[in-house]
């Protein structure tokens, strides 16, 4: 009787040995990519998965979005001036059979070709293209590297150029450039300026003199500003007064 017990106990480990093996759990955001004898059967899809104990073997791949940050690459423009510029890449694996196949690592891969194009593309923009159009470079950026890992089962979503680093004797003549470029714009308000009040005092100048009692007003309204400024009594004198005193003096 011992003896059938100690069969069945061993028969229930040899079904538990075999069938532990046999379930895989794949979470929502994996895919399980399956071999046999080291060939490719399949992708199985989340939940709860029995593959062939010591024949089949599951690979998980994680396909959701990943972040990498591209270090800062010193990278010359197209009109020689020398910058350090970084990035970061959103990618994520779209198909897991080709992630596991096709490439050894593919984070890795995609860091290098990031980097690779991004001191590529950059060497063919100008500094002002650069620091002016940044999302026409940001989306030449990700078709190219998403072109390129296209073939591994990887998508570049985003790329995103972080800072541009310029030389400090650059950001100094970049700065003497922008306060010229304020003074000069400065002096043309103010010269557009004058030219409008010389045009308006003209105006003013040619109605008055063809309207005496006009140009009468005015003296008296002058007067009363000038006795209001000074805090002081203004005698005002009649301009046919001015005018004879004038002629007798000629």
């Amino acid at each position: 009787m011992s003896t059938q017990y100690y069969l069945i106990g061993l028969a229930a480990i040899a079904v538990l040995l075999a069938l532990i093996p046999a379930v895989k759990i794949v979470w929502q955001y994996q895919r399980g990519v399956v071999f046999r004898f080291g060939k490719l059967v399949g992708e199985r899809g989340p939940g709860l998965n029995f593959i062939l104990p010591y024949i089949d073997r599951m690979l998980k791949v994680d396909m959701r979005v990943e972040t990498l940050v591209v270090e800062p690459q010193e990278v010359i423009t197209r009109d020689n001036v020398t910058v350090q510029v970084d990035a970061v890449v959103y990618f994520q694996p779209v198909n897991a059979a080709d992630t596991i196949i096709k490439v050894q690592n593919y984070a890795n891969a995609t860091s290098q070709i990031a980097q690779t194009t991004l001191r590529s593309v950059l060497g063919q923009s100008d500094l002002d293209e650069l620091l002016a159009h940044r999302d026409k470079i940001n989306e030449r950026l990700r078709e190219i590297i998403d072109a390129q890992t296209e073939p591994w089962g990887v998508k570049a979503s985003i790329v995103e150029i972080k800072d541009v680093l310029l030389p400090e004797a650059l950001q100094r003549v970049m700065s003497r450039q922008a306060e010229a470029e304020r003074e000069k714009r400065a002096k043309i308000i103010h010269a557009e300026g004058e030219r409008i009040a010389s045009e308006a005092l003209a105006e003013a100048g040619a109605r008055l003199a063809t309207a005496p009692a006009s140009l009468q007003l005015r003296y008296l309204q002058t007067l009363v500003e000038m006795a209001g400024e000074k805090n002081a009594t203004v005698l005002p004198i009649p301009l046919d007064i001015i005018r004879q005193f004038a002629g007798a003096m000629k």
